[in-house]
């Protein structure tokens, strides 16, 4: 099997990726001139034959039309003349969504004046996916930025899991030390009715969890090319209703184990605050770093987590401080 345009190792853009060891044809020419050409030849993959004037693609014809169109149709005929395609500068993972939106077994890549620079195989797209997904696991975990660093992760000696978790664990710990000081701020409160202090956990880890759902949704969307103003709007929606529905559920419940209205309302209203507000904070932070050059990964994980926490304790606590007194 020839190699890609560049070195076989994940790389980061489409190009890399890319073979042109792969079946090619005119536009004039004919299926069964086609398939006589391709008897006895190996190549890199058979899964799309790429239809070029001169070095411009004109279309792409899956190999399983190809089997199944006449002998003597032409290309132009049985091609597609507008087939998904992605530019060879683009990031490799926007090239595998392209593929697996089009429900293609392989992607064209291109220039700028759309000469083909050669087809993305279906085992190629597989081999970045994974390497996409170890990235990201690592990433969201705030543990390591690359994925050779996630592969080799599990086998690292002491020291570097020490300094490739350590910062973000001291992170964890200022927060930790900020909502020690929020909680004591409210110290009066809590010591007048102690039930109040029993629904932190609760709050704290709901507002999470609807955080943490819309990092994964916002940094996938910035990953492959979808704006944050197509997210925006159905995400604080969905975010606010799932407040709502968790709060017109915790009311009840609340009230039939501790009897206490003033309490349940307040725990009501903090989970649609704080619930709200997590994903609003999804949204804004892996945005902002993306906005300033850094990966929106980073803008999730650890850091979101103690600043979500931080958000919920004092929403909790302000809003009980008002209603239970």
């Amino acid at each position: 099997m020839s190699s890609p345009v560049s070195p076989p190792e994940i790389l980061t853009t489409a190009a890399a990726h890319a073979y042109r060891d792969v079946p090619s044809a005119a536009p004039d020419d004919t299926v069964g001139e086609v398939l006589a050409r391709m008897r006895g030849r190996r190549f890199a993959s058979v899964a799309v034959v790429a239809i070029c004037e001169g070095e411009r693609l004109a279309g792409l014809l899956t190999i399983e039309n190809l089997l199944a169109a006449d002998d003597h149709a032409t290309m132009a005929e049985v091609m597609d003349p507008d087939p998904p395609t992605v530019a060879g500068h683009q990031d490799q993972e926007h090239a595998v969504w392209e593929a697996l939106r089009h429900d293609e077994p392989g992607l064209a890549v291109i220039d700028a004046d759309r000469n083909w620079m050669g087809v993305i195989p279906p085992q190629r797209l597989l081999t970045v996916l994974l390497g996409e997904h170890d990235e990201d696991v690592a990433r969201l975990s705030g543990y390591l930025a690359s994925t050779a660093g996630a592969r080799s992760a599990s086998t690292e000696s002491v020291g570097l899991r020490l300094w490739h978790r350590l910062p973000w664990l001291l992170v964890g710990l200022v927060g930790a030390m900020l909502a020690a000081g929020l909680v004591d701020a409210f110290q009066a409160q809590l010591e007048r009715q102690v039930l109040v202090a029993f629904f932190i956990p609760g709050i704290v880890y709901l507002a999470d969890a609807v955080g943490t759902q819309t990092e994964a949704l916002v940094i996938r969307g910035l990953s492959v090319g979808v704006g944050i103003k197509r997210i925006l709007w159905r995400e604080s929606v969905t975010g606010l209703l799932i407040g709502a529905l968790i709060a017109v559920v915790a009311y009840p419940l609340t009230l039939l184990f501790w009897h206490d209205a003033a309490v349940s309302a307040a725990v009501g209203l903090s989970l649609l605050s704080a619930c709200s507000v997590a994903a609003a904070v999804a949204m804004v932070l892996p945005w902002s770093f993306s906005k300033f050059g850094v990966d929106p990964a980073f803008g999730s994980g650890p850091l979101a987590t103690v600043i979500q926490d931080l958000i919920s304790i004092f929403v909790y606590l302000t809003v009980s401080s008002i209603i239970v007194g």
